[in-house]
């Protein structure tokens, strides 16, 4: 055990031994180290001017992400890579390649957004230097432009990627230095006060599962993605936390499921969803924008039980089922039946979900929904995840789950049973979307009325129906692919 956090900014080593569970990363980098090109803005993950680039080692080795460092807690940057825009620089000591298409494309007017935005681009020009417009667009879903529009940014985009230079880039020339660096910090547990504040970063997830088991009612943070807001915006006390989004990274598709470790962030696994779920992308790649995507975790996600997660309707629909661990002992609960009620799953005092197994279903009909106010980096007013299993011309298994239309993410019932056993046909997809009034009685809130939720929920039946029946009709709206 080490008292001390140590992480990378930029090209230096930082050692800390006073660091409180509430510490953002963004108070660090403004206020103790006077790195003010990352603004501050939403202070909860939406609008990007806090964009930072994350290193950390993974499997396929040093990976450089972008992530909001106002919602990202000091002590979760342990044995990682913290890389603000001042650090940006041409290999001459002018401006890198991606500011300076900026300006050559008129990018930035007020320029408080800018340095986010700069680094979201730094993050897609070193992994995908060939991006188009979509790849572009995709890069710049967390990152609100207030004044300048966002036509001369993907101008300015596309003239990085097709400036190069990812060779001579420093994060490409030190990679391996720093990944030898970063090695270097990693394998104990991490113990950190501040105050009556306390932080405690775990090994390993043998030394999670002892920790939560002393520490029963310890906060449990992996991506911050909503926890972050509780001190942000709720500013409430989360002493003491155990931080694990370095945690369960573990990966394996086998015997039709595949089984993901409960720290795989979206972006992670966007990939099998690409592969085994295609249906499914342009639902995943709706969940936040793509720095939230970097940091938020699958199974931090379900452990939270937010009536208006995103993975558990569509998870459920597939028949997703999770692993709690508690100590030594797993056990294995079917995703539908992990929901108890608004705020309660079953998940007892020191349990927490270690993995989430996900059939792959190739028999089936598979699609995702997703209605906000804002196409991009918003929360759900309704999610909906379909699947259904076709005979000849009779349906026979239909899977249907909502969220944002109970206490609880939760199947349709009443739906589902209208459509076992009948015809693959409009009649009978129509019968559903009445049904599935039997089974929710929705509230009103900012996001949508109680009236549009019941109405939502059953237009997409008929979105259902018309996509499967007819795939040449415009009512996919279909991730796109470059050319």
């Amino acid at each position: 055990m080490t008292p001390e956090l140590r992480f990378l900014l930029n090209d230096r080593e930082i050692r800390l031994t006073e660091v409180g569970a509430s510490d953002t990363l963004l108070d660090h980098l403004r206020i103790a180290r006077r790195l003010t090109g990352t603004k501050e803005g939403c202070a909860e993950g939406d609008c990007g001017a806090c964009t930072v680039l994350m290193g950390r080692l993974t499997d396929r080795g040093l990976v450089y992400e972008p992530i909001n460092a106002c919602i990202r807690f000091l002590a979760s940057c342990h044995g990682c890579h913290v890389v603000t825009v001042e650090h940006l620089r041409h290999p001459d000591g002018g401006l890198h390649p991606v500011q300076a298409a900026m300006v050559e494309h008129h990018g930035s007017q007020c320029g408080f957004c800018t340095p986010g935005i700069v680094m979201s681009l730094y993050g897609l020009w070193m992994t995908r230097p060939d991006a188009g417009v979509t790849q572009i667009e995709e890069a710049l879903q967390g990152n609100l432009c207030r004044c300048t529009g966002y036509e001369p940014i993907i101008k300015a985009a596309l003239a990085a990627g097709r400036a190069g230079g990812q060779a001579r880039d420093a994060l490409m020339i030190e990679r391996e230095t720093v990944a030898a660096r970063l090695r270097d910090m990693q394998g104990q547990r991490v113990e950190l006060t501040r105050g009556d504040q306390r932080a405690i970063i775990p090994a390993d997830v043998d030394d999670l599962a002892e920790l939560l088991a002393d520490h029963p009612s310890a906060t449990i943070v992996a991506g911050a993605t909503d926890v972050g807001l509780w001190v942000t915006k709720f500013m409430r006390d989360i002493s003491p936390a155990v931080f694990i989004g370095h945690l369960m990274k573990d990966v394996e598709v086998r015997d039709g499921e595949i089984r993901l470790g409960a720290g795989v962030t979206y972006s992670e696994a966007a990939p099998l969803i690409a592969e085994h779920v295609p249906s499914a992308l342009d639902y995943w790649l709706r969940i936040g924008g793509w720095q939230v995507r970097n940091m938020g975790t699958i199974g931090a996600n379900i452990a939270n039980g937010s009536p208006i997660g995103d993975t558990p309707p569509l998870l459920i629909a597939l028949g997703a089922r999770i692993v709690l661990r508690k100590g030594k002992a797993r056990r294995e609960v079917a995703l539908e039946d992990f929901f108890i009620d608004y705020g309660k799953q079953d998940r007892a005092p020191g349990e927490f979900v270690e993995r989430v197994i996900m059939p792959v279903r190739q028999d089936a009909r598979i699609a995702a929904y997703k209605i906000s106010k804002r196409r991009d980096s918003d929360i759900s007013a309704v999610a909906a995840g379909f699947c259904v299993t076709v005979e000849g011309d009779r349906i026979t298994d239909a899977r249907i789950a909502f969220g944002g239309m109970a206490a609880t993410p939760k199947r349709a019932a009443r739906a589902e049973a209208a459509l076992n056993g009948q015809p693959f046909a409009a009649e009978s997809f129509d019968a559903a979307a009445r049904a599935v009034a039997e089974d929710f009685k929705p509230l009103s809130d900012w996001r949508a009325s109680a009236e549009y939720r019941s109405a939502v929920a059953a237009n997409l039946f008929r979105r259902f129906w018309l996509e499967n029946s007819a795939p040449g009709l415009p009512v996919r709206l279909s991730h796109a692919v470059e050319a």
